[in-house]
């Protein structure tokens, strides 16, 4: 179980990283803010699984695994509505975009 905690860990690692090197390089906020929900949701949550595998059963396990149905929960919800605002603000897609269906629900 403890190689499975360190492979866990280590695309977890990675994950965090391309979704880092994603915040730089994509085009507008809600590309970026994929990029940094992916990050956080698989790249932290494949770490804390992993670390919870490594330190097997006890107080540091349960911690990690808690942490991150708590990020499962949250990350997505906290990224929809940001974007949401963003939208409503005004904030326009970059010229790549091609279909925005928020723009038909904020018309009804």
């Amino acid at each position: 179980m403890v190689t499975v905690g360190w492979i866990m860990i280590v695309i977890g690692g990675l994950f965090d990283l391309f979704g880092c090197i994603g915040l730089v390089r994509l085009p507008d906020v809600y590309n970026r803010l994929q990029a940094a929900t992916k990050c956080v949701t698989l790249g932290t949550c494949a770490i804390l699984i992993g670390t919870a595998l490594v330190a097997g059963h006890g107080s540091v396990a349960a911690k990690a695994i808690l942490c991150a149905a708590f990020i499962l929960l949250t990350s997505p919800v906290g990224a929809h509505a940001l974007a949401r605002a963003a939208h409503r603000s005004g904030i326009e897609l970059c010229e790549g975009s091609v279909v925005d269906e928020y723009r038909e629900v904020d018309r009804q």
